[in-house]
């Protein structure tokens, strides 16, 4: 199977494991940096991509119009069954984070976590990217999460990796296409955006950022 069939028949492997997936990260690891996000922002419009079962919309539930998009309807079905569980309310779409079913300039603020990833190669990540820039207000936000190709685990591997999810007696293959902080950077900034901020997640302690589990970049459109 090619990288752009993997990446394509993702939609159907978290239909199937989105039940589990709502259990086992029922809370985002990134309550830290959304947090902080959420106290500058303050409120405005946001666009959570690829939302998954709606962890990462917890820090914004005061004060922000939430909407979320993921290509898989059992992940959808979770992120609704979260904002019930945590009283809040968001506008949810399936759709290809590729081709958004947004206007122009329609949104103050964006997040991704771990989303961009999944997609097969660098042209499609970047765009993504252009897309997401089109849907952003000039001078909006965007935080993103990538997993980092240096972190020690992946140092012997190469940049497409299938991660096996068991389920019962099945393995599925989540596809992944990792990036470094260069290229991850380098696609950011061709897709017009402007870097404010590359960085390791808040819980990673070593000294050097390149060896991070995750890749967290804040950027902006230009005014």
């Amino acid at each position: 199977m090619t990288a752009s069939n993997q990446s394509d028949n993702l939609k159907n492997v978290f239909d199937e494991i989105a039940p589990r997936w709502y259990n086992r990260f029922h809370w985002t690891r990134f309550t830290g940096e959304l947090s902080m996000l959420a106290e500058k922002w303050q409120k405005g419009r946001l666009l959570n991509l690829g939302c998954g079962h709606g962890a990462e919309f917890l820090p914004f539930r005061d004060g922000f119009e939430l909407y979320g998009v993921d290509f898989s309807s059992g992940m959808l079905e979770q992120a609704r069954r979260y904002a019930t569980k945590f009283k809040f309310t968001a506008r949810l779409a399936e759709a290809d984070i590729r081709d958004l079913p947004y206007p122009d300039e329609y949104f103050d603020w964006s997040v991704s976590v771990a989303t961009f990833h999944h997609l097969a190669g660098p042209a499609e990540i970047e765009r993504a990217l252009v897309e997401l820039n089109r849907v952003l207000k000039p001078g909006g936000e965007v935080f993103i999460t990538f997993w980092n190709r240096r972190q020690p685990k992946f140092w012997f591997k190469g940049k497409e990796l299938l991660i096996p999810w068991r389920k019962d007696d099945k393995v599925l293959n989540r596809y992944y296409y990792l990036l470094t902080y260069r290229e991850a950077e380098k696609l950011a900034r061709s897709a017009g955006f402007i870097l404010l901020g590359s960085r390791p997640e808040n819980t990673y302690r070593f000294g050097l950022k390149y060896f991070s589990k995750n890749i967290c970049l804040l950027l902006q459109k230009p005014t």
